[in-house]
């Protein structure tokens, strides 16, 4: 079976994580259970606390970087600017970006059949870590110029397709991200069905990266058939 691990941190952006996995989940039932959508941390099972005061989430289990599937990266919530000791939407990012769980996001690019999927402010994340520079991806918009200081190809588009690596932009574009992956790498009937479901149209023109559009569609359909 394939996972879809949501990988937690302190200061996580909840909608990020939230509206996703929604999302697959839905597509998951519509698919009979194809996909096994998880909430993990570096630190393995335990409650972590979100950015948005009082609000937290539980990880399950410990995030596997060699497990077949999708590993999804959300943002960080809280102020943009403010005192070094207030910990702003940078500081959570950039602390994210230099914890365990970077290593293990380094594995899973490695991992052939894994696709990072980043919302929002993950990829900022990611560049940070060094782990995207020479690709393609978006953010937030208030990020876009980042991602190119760190040597991204940044492009502002709702969701960027560049092959192993999905990205896209503000904190709502997880919904768009998380129905292109499955009209992507599942069919169109899976995604729209989730959208019937979930009364909502996605928008904006996917950006795919012609140079990375291998046919990972049809790998994984013959993973899911097999």
């Amino acid at each position: 079976m394939l996972r879809a691990q949501f990988v937690l941190f302190d200061g996580f952006d909840p909608l990020d994580t939230i509206a996703p996995f929604e999302v697959l989940s839905a597509g998951s039932d519509f698919l009979g259970g194809k996909l096994a959508v998880e909430l993990v941390s570096a630190d393995g099972p335990g409650v972590v606390r979100s950015g948005v005061p009082g609000l937290t989430l539980t990880a399950t289990a410990a995030f596997d970087p060699d497990a077949p599937g999708y590993v999804l990266v959300p943002g960080a919530a809280g102020p943009m600017d403010g005192d070094p000791d207030v910990e702003t939407i940078p500081v959570l990012l950039s602390r994210f970006a230099s914890g365990d769980a970077m290593p293990l996001l380094r594995r899973a690019f490695d991992n052939p059949d894994s696709t990072v999927v980043t919302i929002c402010g993950g990829s900022l994340a990611l560049a940070m870590a060094g782990l995207l520079e020479g690709r393609t991806a978006t953010t937030h918009v208030l990020g876009v110029d980042l991602l190119g200081v760190a040597g991204v190809n940044a492009v502002r588009a709702r969701v960027v397709d560049d092959g192993d690596l999905i990205s896209g932009g503000g904190v709502t574009s997880g919904l768009d991200v998380a129905l292109y992956v499955l009209e992507r790498d599942f069919g169109s009937r899976a995604a729209r069905a989730v959208e019937e479901l979930f009364e909502y149209e996605r928008r904006g023109t996917t950006w795919k990266s012609d140079a990375e559009r291998i046919s990972r569609t049809s790998v994984i359909g013959e993973r899911i058939s097999s």
